[in-house]
């Protein structure tokens, strides 16, 4: 996938989407794995990826039964949603102030890097087990 800069900010690439758009439903782990993977890498573009991306996680751990469920499905759709639709980020001002937002829990962290009231870059990090356990 790619993105188009131009004046008018940061696009995605018309002929990516086609592709993305018409992906089948994720059939085996190993498919999975790789859309995870692809969808990753894209994961400062869309805000809440952890969360969107949950409950196909799940599905790759080890000794989980393979059942593609109807929040698999729904995240599925939703991530191929976000990955072809226009970013709503900015590009960084060096020149203009800054605001960092940032949110831990029991089960992630998260952070948001504004100017101006708008979204330069997202952050987030779901908490693996032996981290849940740090102060």
């Amino acid at each position: 996938m790619g993105h188009v800069i131009s004046k008018n900010g940061i696009e995605v690439d018309p002929s990516k989407v086609r592709a993305v758009v018409g992906w089948k439903q994720l059939e085996i782990i190993t498919n999975i794995r790789s859309f995870v993977g692809l969808t990753s890498y894209y994961r400062r573009f869309i805000e809440g990826f952890y969360k969107i991306l949950s409950p196909l996680t799940r599905l790759t751990k080890k000794d989980q039964p393979f059942a593609w469920t109807e929040d698999c499905e729904a995240s599925f759709r939703l991530l191929k949603e976000r990955l072809t639709t226009s970013l709503v980020l900015v590009l960084p001002q060096p020149d203009e102030p800054c605001e960092i937002y940032c949110d831990a829990s029991h089960q992630g962290l998260r952070s948001v890097f504004m100017q101006n009231k708008k979204a330069v870059a997202y952050a987030s990090q779901q908490l693996k087990t032996h981290e849940r356990n740090y102060p």
